[in-house]
């Protein structure tokens, strides 16, 4: 009778805190580089049951807006995270984890050594780009073309992808020749068998990746236990292997 009283004590003293579901909205950026990690960190965390919404940025933000039931937001641009805590929907202050990078890619030829002001000259039917409107890596797609100068030829061949991820799957369809996506895409061991061209950064507004705790998630502890494992050097290993570059006041991690 005592030790079922402790017992039972004890389990209210200690509650299990990682069986608590965690739910993720992500930039689809991120796809492979967070499913890697989701796995590792459920090794360290068995009970841990997590799942990912994956899309564009500026989509993602519109829905948690309105109500979307989001723990966590990972952006690809950090605007959005910011707009979501200064308008109360977050409640932790945006935390860089990344600087993304876009490459011109194609799933049938070696893009490696091709410039996008070579594209204006190159025989191709489609050029694939994540929709500027709402996806950062479109946004940043564009704006490496218009600094190309090539934008007013290329864009009457513009097809476009609601994420980045979509837009790479387009192309890997046969929907596009070439496509600019994310470097974080380009590295994954499917579409990493062709090479890719990385695309200079002087050319469009860095991606500048943060995330927040939304207020959803304010109370769910699994939220607080996964972003703190984003700063582990598992994970900075795993981002970095990725092709991400860590920010300035982000801690380096091991290599692989």
């Amino acid at each position: 009778m005592i030790r079922g009283l402790l017992l039972f004590c004890l389990s209210c003293a200690f509650p299990v805190y990682a069986s608590e579901k965690l739910t993720i909205a992500a930039a689809s950026d991120l796809r492979y580089a967070l499913d890697d990690i989701i796995e590792l960190f459920k090794q360290q965390q068995p009970a841990a049951e997590v799942r990912v919404i994956y899309g564009s940025s500026g989509k993602l933000n519109t829905q948690i807006r309105h109500g979307a039931p989001f723990d966590v937001f990972f952006s690809a641009d950090i605007q959005f995270p910011e707009q979501l805590y200064a308008e109360g929907h977050a409640v932790t202050k945006p935390q860089l984890y990344a600087l993304g990078r876009i490459v011109l890619w194609s799933p049938m030829q070696n893009m490696a050594g091709t410039e996008l002001s070579q594209l204006a000259k190159l025989n191709f039917r489609r050029l694939a780009i994540a929709q500027p409107a709402h996806a950062p890596y479109g946004q940043r797609a564009k704006e490496a073309l218009q600094a190309a100068g090539v934008w007013v030829s290329v864009e009457p061949k513009l097809v476009y992808g609601e994420n980045i991820a979509q837009t790479a799957q387009m192309a890997q369809s046969g929907g596009a020749e070439l496509a600019i996506i994310a470097l974080s895409l380009a590295k994954f061991p499917e579409l990493a068998k062709q090479g890719y061209q990385l695309i200079p950064a002087e050319l469009h507004q860095p991606l500048t990746q943060a995330y927040v705790i939304t207020r959803h998630g304010d109370h769910n502890h699994s939220a607080q236990q996964f972003t703190a494992f984003m700063t582990s050097k598992q994970v900075l290993a795993i981002m970095q292997g990725y092709g991400f570059e860590l920010p300035a006041s982000q801690p380096q991690g091991e290599q692989d």
